[in-house]
């Protein structure tokens, strides 16, 4: 269990095979920004592949973690880790429900991530950034990332933490 600075507390865990209608039904609750954000590119819904490619993983060098309330009743949030083949980095995209947003969800949920990241033996965190996604980027900043233009892309950053490797 989990506990933001605002005292509310969820659950996570790995998402499974079954989990396609759990994210489905989520998706429909983040907004259409969000979703930008997310995917980086425009999107109305997400697709039945893209859910697909959320909760059938080789759960080695990829894991989609699911938060829900703490008492299990709803899928509040959505954090995705995928590794290179050695570890050397690992990529994080999170969204959050429209509704449990500002409950300090993403910090909690984002600190997890690097602590597993970490556990695995990841060397840098990353996380690719639209330049509007102001929010997330201040949050990242706050943790201790560090924030650079993307190479090639303008309308991206590129958000990075070096991980304690164990």
């Amino acid at each position: 269990m989990l506990t933001t600075r605002t005292g509310f507390r969820f659950h996570v865990r790995p998402a499974l095979y079954e989990d396609d209608g759990t994210l489905k039904d989520f998706f429909s609750h983040v907004t259409r920004a969000d979703l930008r954000f997310r995917f980086l590119t425009g999107l109305n819904e997400v697709g039945t592949s893209q859910i697909t490619a959320l909760t059938h993983l080789d759960h080695d060098h990829a894991e989609n973690f699911l938060a829900f309330t703490a008492d299990g009743s709803m899928m509040i949030a959505t954090g995705m880790l995928a590794c290179d083949a050695a570890f050397e980095h690992g990529e994080v995209a999170i969204a959050i429900r429209e509704d449990h947003k500002r409950l300090g969800i993403s910090w909690e949920l984002l600190a997890y991530i690097a602590r597993y990241a970490e556990s695995k033996g990841v060397h840098t965190l990353e996380a690719i950034e639209s330049r509007d996604n102001h929010q997330a980027i201040e949050l990242e900043r706050d943790m201790g990332f560090t924030v650079a233009p993307y190479p090639g892309d303008p309308t991206l950053m590129l958000v990075s933490r070096q991980l304690d490797r164990r």
